[in-house]
């Protein structure tokens, strides 16, 4: 149970960097090393989440 809301809480902070990447690509003059640590911070979370399911 514990687990699941652990993975749970990685699913919505990885869902709420896709919509602040989606917000700051939106911009004309978006910050690209702001993106970069986004996507890079998201991906970091996916593997983390994959490492949790898998079990």
């Amino acid at each position: 149970m514990a687990t699941d809301n652990f993975v749970e809480s990685l699913r919505q902070k990885h869902a709420s960097l896709e919509d602040r990447i989606h917000s700051e690509l939106a911009r004309p003059y978006h910050d690209s090393a702001l993106v970069q640590r986004m996507k890079f911070e998201k991906l970091r979370l996916k593997e983390k989440i994959d490492e949790h399911t898998r079990h």
